[in-house]
């Protein structure tokens, strides 16, 4: 080939690839807008609450900044979470991990302590301020918080108002009591309609929980550490009522989630004593709509308690990885400080977060018409304001285990007294 030739041979490739570039509408030298985005996972559970505010978020931060972040939101139950975070971690691996997480406040203390260099501080891209209290408290350590607070655990009696009304009593009747007060109630709901008054798992705390933070006790003191079970008098209180409410009958023993959702959706139950997080479930049963109300918490016979708790309620890590900072930013634009964005997760999901500018807009205000107008979300940040802050420590589920143990040996005959001081010797001995 001459080197005319070649040249024009040259010349065609070279005018045949500027074709190609200019229909494909990308020069050589511009560089495609996806690639510029930061790539980010996160990993939640629940696919109607948790996963929906997530991707509710996405949206909204996506539509302000869409050339930011590319999320990618992946549900693993909460179980695996823990598992698979656990396993990483204890090795100093973060490959593989997510960049957001979502951590449960009963477990946030045990990762943020075990493994301080693996989440990344949020301390200056939110404010603090701007969340209930106890919130707080769970997810920070020495003064730094390491997480955006997510949703309210705050606690609530969702009651069946038609198997109230059956037995004779009224919403008065069962507002601002105490649990052996609802126990009476609950007697009289069973003989005349049926219904047990609550389910329950007794093979898990869930009901202490609730039970001992309205007084402002935790299965620690208040350094988070020390057990306190042998003195601790809500503790007491909670096993003597839950004993009483088995031998009533009045509890459905139910082994998991979806065993309890059929108890209260096919009435078998007539109250749920549980963290508003709950609404979504109850209000899937579209036949019971206009049947359901909300009452404060049951306070103990303790001289600290009151009527107001918490339930679960989980809050959004960032691992200290690649792509942390822009992982902050979107969790600081969006569950951080956006209230059109909790009104939004609020209309579409019923999430109820902790971030207290929402109740100053006036969005707890609309009522709903499946609790019979009742405006519960407002009734809901209100009670969640009155929830004693307890410090969860690092070992809130360790220390369950035992527990748990021992009220089944309560209630099968055992002495209270002594089993709460084996109770106390096990959790020191095993639980450093």
């Amino acid at each position: 080939m001459n080197v005319r030739k070649a040249l024009t041979l040259l010349a065609t490739i070279t005018l045949f690839g500027a074709l190609l570039t200019a229909c494909s509408g990308k020069s050589d030298t511009s560089s495609d807008t996806a690639s510029d985005k930061t790539e980010l996972i996160a990993w939640a559970w629940d696919p109607n609450f948790n996963i929906k505010a997530l991707e509710v978020a996405k949206d909204n931060y996506e539509k302000e900044n869409p050339d930011k972040i590319d999320l990618k939101i992946v549900e693993n139950a909460q179980d695996d979470i823990v598992q698979k975070l656990n396993t990483a971690l204890s090795s100093g691996v973060t490959k593989g991990l997510p960049n957001i997480v979502l951590i449960e406040d009963y477990r946030a203390k045990s990762f943020l302590e075990a493994y301080p260099d693996s989440f990344f501080p949020l301390t200056d891209v939110f404010n603090a301020n701007d969340f209930a209290s106890y919130k707080i408290e769970a997810s920070s350590v020495d003064g730094v918080n390491y997480a955006i607070p997510f949703d309210s655990g705050a606690t609530g009696l969702y009651i069946r108002k038609d198997l109230l009304e059956e037995a004779g009593y009224t919403l008065d009747d069962v507002t601002n009591i105490t649990w052996a007060q609802l126990q009476t109630i609950g007697q009289a709901i069973f003989d005349k309609t049926g219904a047990k008054l609550l389910s329950s798992d007794l093979n898990a705390g869930t009901l202490i929980r609730g039970m001992i933070q309205s007084s402002g006790k935790w299965y620690t003191k208040e350094d988070g550490a020390t057990p306190d079970i042998a003195g601790n008098e809500a503790m007491k209180e909670a096993f003597k009522t839950i004993k009483s409410l088995r031998e009533a009958n009045l509890i459905n023993i139910h082994n998991n989630w979806s065993e309890m959702l059929k108890a209260f959706n096919t009435g078998v139950v007539a109250t749920v004593p549980s963290g508003n997080w709950i609404t979504p479930s109850i209000t899937a049963e579209e036949s019971q709509s206009g049947k359901w109300a909300v009452v404060p918490w049951p306070r103990q016979d303790v001289a600290t308690s009151v009527n107001a708790s918490n339930l679960g309620g989980a809050s959004l890590y960032v691992i200290n990885s690649d792509g942390k900072e822009a992982a902050a930013e979107f969790l600081a634009a969006t569950f951080g400080s956006n209230v059109d964005f909790y009104k939004e997760i609020l209309d579409q999901a019923g999430a109820l977060g902790t971030y207290k500018p929402v109740a100053e807009s006036g969005a707890y205000d609309k009522e709903v018409a499946y609790f019979g107008g009742q405006k519960i979300y407002q009734d809901f940040a209100k009670w969640s304001e009155e929830i004693p802050a307890v410090n969860y420590g690092k070992n809130t589920y360790a220390i369950e285990d035992i527990i748990v143990t021992s009220l089944q040996d309560y209630i099968g005959g055992k002495d209270l007294d002594k089993v709460l001081a084996d109770a106390q010797k096990q959790a020191e001995t095993q639980v450093k």
